[in-house]
């Protein structure tokens, strides 16, 4: 997945020759699963049209700051478009464009929206060698740069002039690939290795049965993803599921039984910096499995159980620098109870969650928690989506990290 997904983008365009690969650019937002409306100065209609812009972007083109409707003027607000995004990508970004933005001069929608603009704003610059090279172009790129405008580097090749050299809009693929990367050095968590666990753990019976839970994994998913999304490099070890990843920056690696869970928890363990155990893990097997189909009988079915190998607490007990979160699900006591299993297992965070609380637990679409440190500090939070619940969590572990 990438790190665009989910991002709203506004794409500028002004009157360059290279707006022809705008179109391009705006497909390949689309695809990465970004939301995109364009905003275009007028002059740039007579390279691209809005018509092409629209149907790329599924959205409606913006170039005045009024258009006429049934006799009446309605106002594009350049104010909401700014506040809309996510991101703000200039392509192409001509000379012109680029002195009057580097100077504050506001004379379409595009240079306002440019102005009004809180969120990063990246430009591609895109003119013939002379001009790129000339000092007040030069001198333009600075004073951007000073207000943190990121410049996406032109490309040296042939000009429309005919010349070759600099100045050459970046290729829209260049471009995006520019972006996640800008994106992803920026993240709290760029450069660190996250270990998640997910998912219940099946012990076999027999060949066909098995002891298990109802846990879906969605939970241990949503953290990965999110930790995924600030950066981290994750490895994600899940019993069986029905859930998948695509992310590149997620290490899947699917388990069935406890033992399996905790041998490749501590495959990875070592060289991991954060490790989130989420995974409802059998706490008994059988202690014997049978090789073949246990047969149906008329009299009673002993099973005789002994423990799993408790994954959260021999990692505790091997810790160093790691930071080491559980989680505890509780019916009763369930404050005493957590905080009881956070100092047991040396863990620095639980999560909390009783199914006494309506929506919180196994196979639901939210979750309800308390995060509890090893001080003791409490921090509850509303009934939420299990995404935003992970995002929650994440956030929690960054603040704990900078303490």
């Amino acid at each position: 997945m990438s790190l665009l997904s989910g991002k709203k983008i506004l794409v500028g365009v002004s009157a360059g020759i290279a707006a022809y690969k705008t179109p391009f650019l705006v497909r390949l937002f689309v695809k990465a699963g970004a939301e995109v409306k364009v905003v275009m100065t007028p002059s740039s209609k007579d390279f691209v049209t809005p018509l092409t812009l629209s149907t790329v972007s599924k959205n409606e083109v913006f170039s005045a700051f009024t258009i006429e409707e049934n006799d009446n003027a309605i106002w594009n607000n350049h104010v909401e478009l700014a506040l809309w995004a996510d991101i703000f990508v200039i392509a192409p970004a001509t000379a012109n464009t680029i002195s009057k933005m580097a100077n504050g001069i506001c004379d379409n929608l595009l240079l306002a929206t440019f102005l009004s603009a809180k969120c990063p704003v990246y430009y591609a610059p895109a003119m013939d060698l002379d001009m790129y090279k000339h000092k007040s172009t030069q001198e333009n790129f600075k004073k951007l740069a000073s207000f943190e405008t990121i410049q996406i580097p032109a490309g040296f090749g042939e000009l429309a002039s005919g010349l070759m050299g600099e100045g050459r809009m970046a290729e829209p693929e260049e471009m995006v690939a520019f972006i996640e990367n800008d994106i992803l050095k920026k993240l709290p968590l760029r450069n660190k290795k996250v270990l998640v666990t997910a998912g219940p753990t099946y012990e076999a019976i027999d060949p066909v049965r098995f002891i298990g839970n109802h846990s879906s994994g969605k939970m241990g998913f949503e953290i990965a993803q999110a930790a995924a999304n600030l950066g981290a490099e994750v490895i994600l070890v899940s019993g069986p599921t029905h859930y998948t990843t695509s992310n590149k920056q997620i290490k899947y690696i699917s388990v069935i039984s406890a033992q399996q869970m905790y041998d490749a928890c501590h495959q990875y363990f070592e060289e991991i910096d954060i490790a989130i155990l989420s995974a409802a893990v059998a706490d008994y097997r059988p202690k014997i499995v049978a090789t073949q189909k246990i047969k149906k009988a008329t009299a009673t079915l002993h099973i005789e159980l002994e423990p799993t190998k408790d994954i959260l607490a021999s990692l505790g007990a091997i810790k160093k620098n790691q930071i080491l979160v559980g989680f505890a699900l509780e019916t009763e006591n369930e404050v005493e109870n957590a905080k009881n299993k956070l100092k047991k297992k040396n863990l620095n965070l639980i999560v909390l969650n009783s199914l006494n609380d309506k929506g919180a637990g196994f196979k639901t679409e939210t979750n309800k928690v308390t995060l509890i440190d090893q001080r003791g500090s409490l921090k509850e939070f509303d009934l939420k989506t299990k995404a935003e619940v992970a995002k929650d969590l994440l956030n929690e572990i960054i603040r704990f990290i900078h303490e």
